[in-house]
């Protein structure tokens, strides 16, 4: 059965940045919208990377609010909101479950030898079956997996698991570092870059003729006086 596509990879991206800095940094978390453009945009522990504006993050944001996975936080002691995940609270998930699920999200598929490895600055996992054990609760999460995992490739030494929320996933789409996927979250990007330039042309455009229709008016009262 083909997995429903619940986010798009921008608020995979989005909401992911949002896990790890709340699981490696809790001191800087919630963060605030500038922070988590940068968080998303590193160069580090990302796969692929990218180069979104805080228009991209701030439209994620606010469908990830909708679906229930993030949040806006006003604190007393900050001038800008900040944000967080909700997406863990959505699905219930432990600390081993969030941290393998996080990694997925932000790197793409991997083994278990790397995801625990990768995963050591967000949850120590000391045993490689204390993954496996992370992976199967997620694959069991209720009402429908987190993850799948995938068969192995020729060229691979074993097989890797992928996240599902972004719909279903075929191992033949990763058997090169370079997969279709690795584009999708930059084309999405300037498409609501697009959007958001669209808008504000238009908005710009019915400004103008609210005033051109004042002026208008002002020389039409003119004539009575």
């Amino acid at each position: 059965m083909q997995e429903e596509k619940i986010l798009d990879d921008v608020e995979v991206r989005v909401v992911s940045a949002l896990l790890e800095k709340k699981m490696s940094t809790p001191e800087y978390y919630p963060m605030t919208l500038n922070a988590l453009k940068n968080a998303c945009n590193q160069s580090s522990n990302r796969d692929p990377v990218v180069s979104f504006d805080e228009k991209t993050v701030a439209s994620a944001l606010e469908r990830l609010r909708d679906k229930g996975f993030s949040r806006v936080v006003h604190a007393a002691d900050s001038r800008v909101p900040k944000y967080k995940e909700t997406l863990t609270e959505y699905f219930i998930l432990g600390n081993a479950e969030s941290a393998v699920l996080c990694e997925l999200m932000l790197r793409g598929p991997q083994t278990v030898g790397e995801l625990r490895n990768r995963t050591s600055r967000l949850y120590l996992f000391t045993e490689l079956n204390q993954v496996e054990d992370a992976l199967q609760n997620l694959i069991d999460k209720p009402p429908r997996p987190l993850i799948v995992r995938l068969e192995r490739q020729p060229g691979q030494k074993e097989g890797r698991n992928a996240h599902l929320l972004s719909g279903e996933v075929k191992a033949e789409e990763f058997v090169s570092h370079h997969t279709p996927r690795t584009e999708t979250a930059m084309l999405q990007a300037r498409a609501e870059n697009e959007r958001f330039t669209k808008l504000e042309t238009e908005v710009e455009t019915l400004k103008q003729e609210v005033t051109d229709l004042k002026q208008q008016f002002e020389e039409f009262k003119k004539q009575f006086e």
